[in-house]
Order: structure tokens, then sequence, then C-alpha cells
């Protein structure tokens, strides 16, 4: 599904109408929030969120978090739903055994890191890394569920999208309101410097700016054809991203969200590729959907995260 343009439009007939169900979004979500239940760990619990619904970013900080407490030596688990997993129950993701329709995309794609467990109830996924060891627990997405405590709440937003009309589901892309978000939050941590002018900001809240930008990996961009596809909340992000790289993109393919790569779509893509004699590239999620046979068809762009003040994760956690 992708996002409505009307989201991020100052003013939209559209967003007057759901204007209502909108309102009642919200109140759910504040009363989910405030009658949960709140499980309290030994581990330390740290949620990744959003206020929007769609890519911002939560991933890649997620993992730029993980990489950060383990060069402290620490023992950092990740907890994620893995949307769209077909497994259930609670269970540590196997980067060498699963598949990403078995656990996920994302799960998948962050288990190259550190261990990840996926678990429709977070809060069993936590039980189960402080089980196995865990000092600190993040939570890839989970601000808006109240089944367990957060010791440090983390919300991650696009510095380009910014919170568009500031109008909830479904008059707009958010699943609360702001002011209500940033009460319960510790930090927030923009990506990228769009032109979003955000208000201001209440004082207890740290301000952390960042940076998605491409890894190196020696492959020149510059030569050579390229057709680039992607099945993210934002495919252009991706693909303007391979243009700064100095990329020749022939053609793009903007799949939707999590969208199965299916026979019919691989086998669209790769005569695309002979006929234009051209490579394949995609995203690192996408890349770990892909099967075996035809991952060796694509390259990937890795991307990660890069805070514009290289101690501000120090200063925020003091660990």
């Amino acid at each position: 599904m992708r996002a409505p343009k009307f989201w991020y439009e100052p003013s939209s007939w559209k967003a007057t109408f759901l204007l209502p169900l909108g309102h009642l979004y919200n109140v759910l979500t504040y009363l989910r929030e405030k009658f949960g239940s709140n499980q309290k760990y030994n581990c330390l619990t740290i949620c990744v969120g959003n206020l929007n619904v769609g890519g911002t970013g939560k991933t890649p900080t997620t993992i730029a978090l993980a990489d950060h407490f383990l060069k402290k030596g620490l023992n950092v688990h990740i907890v994620s739903r893995g949307y769209k997993a077909k497994f259930q129950g609670t269970f540590l993701v196997n980067p060498r055994k699963h598949k990403a329709d078995e656990v996920g995309d994302e799960p998948l794609l962050m288990s190259e890191f550190t261990s990840v467990w996926v678990s429709k109830r977070r809060k069993n996924g936590i039980a189960a890394a402080e089980k196995a060891g865990a000092q600190v627990v993040l939570l890839d997405d989970g601000f808006q569920d109240p089944s367990f405590h957060k010791d440090f709440s983390i919300l991650v937003v696009d510095g380009t999208r910014g919170f568009g009309n500031k109008k909830c589901l479904p008059a707009g892309p958010l699943r609360e309101n702001i002011f209500q978000g940033f009460k319960r939050a510790d930090a927030l941590v923009i990506v990228g410097s769009g032109l979003y002018r955000f208000d201001t900001f209440p004082s207890h809240l740290k301000v952390i700016h960042s940076t998605l930008k491409p890894v190196e990996t020696g492959m020149n961009w510059k030569e050579g054809k390229f057709i680039a596809f992607a099945g993210i909340a934002h495919p252009d992000k991706f693909f303007n991203m391979l243009r700064s790289t100095g990329a020749n993109l022939i053609d793009c393919v903007a799949l939707s969200d999590h969208q199965r790569l299916s026979a019919q779509i691989l086998k669209r893509l790769e005569h695309k590729a002979l006929t234009a004699h051209a490579q394949l590239v995609t995203t690192e999620k996408d890349a770990v959907r892909l099967p075996n046979a035809f991952r060796k068809k694509v390259t990937s762009l890795p991307v990660r995260i890069e805070f514009d003040d290289k101690n501000e994760l120090e200063n925020l956690f003091n660990i």
C-alpha cells in the first residue's frame, strides 16, 4: 500500500472529511497506552519507534544503536514483530537457515548484525532475549505498544516528509498526535536535512540529526547501466540515493512496501535488464527477500545511519 498523497499536503478536503476518524484513532491509541500492562525487565529496554506509519529510518537507526552498544562489549539483542512473518511464537532468527517470508525481511536483515528475536507479542520477545543473556534489548518499533516498560524511547522521523499534515490515521500519516507522542519520548532522530518545517520541540526531548549514507563497498556505480527496484515505503529515497553515487539509472521500478517478489515480477525485471544490458540493483531489505538463485543476478546498495555529532549516542545514554 502506498501512502496517500494528501497525507503530505498542507490542506485537502479528504483530510478534512476523515478528520473525525483521525481524532477517534488518536483517542483509542491514548487509551490503549494509558491502560497497558507495562511489564518491566532487568535488561535495559530501548524502543526505536515513530509517530508516522511507513518508513522513517527505524531499522537503520536500530542497527546503528546495536553497533554502538556492541562496541562497548554489551550483549545486545533486537526484538521485532516480524511484519508478514509466517512463523508463530517467539524464536531467534537464524540468518543461515531462515527466509524472509518466514521471519520478516527486516529481522532477517538485522540478524546479520546481532541476535534478533521475532515475536508477535513483544513482551515475550524481550523475556526470551533477557533469558538468553541480553543486557540491552532494542525494540524495532513498538512505541505505541503498552505491554512492556520502556527505559528509553526514541522516535525516528524523515527530515523531508516530517509528520506530513500532522493528522492521525486515516486523515494523515500519524499513529497518534505529535504532542502526545513527544510527551512519552526521550529523543527524536531526524533522518536527513529536508525542507520540512518542524515545530518547537519540548525541552526534555533530545533532538539528534542524522544522515542516511551509502556504504563504500568498492562498487563503481559510475560504470555501466542500472535498473533499480525497491519494495520499501518510499522507493524514491532509494533511487535518489543511487543517483547520488553517480549511478546511471535507466529505469526505476517502485514496488509496494514489503511486496512479495513473485516469479512473475522477477521474470519481468530480469527481462528488462537483459534487454537493456543493465545490472539490477535493489535495497538490502529487498535483497534478503530474493530467492537464492536470483540473488546472484542482483546487486544491492547498503546504507547506514551517520549521526551529525559523533558523540550524540555517548551523551544520550552515558553507558
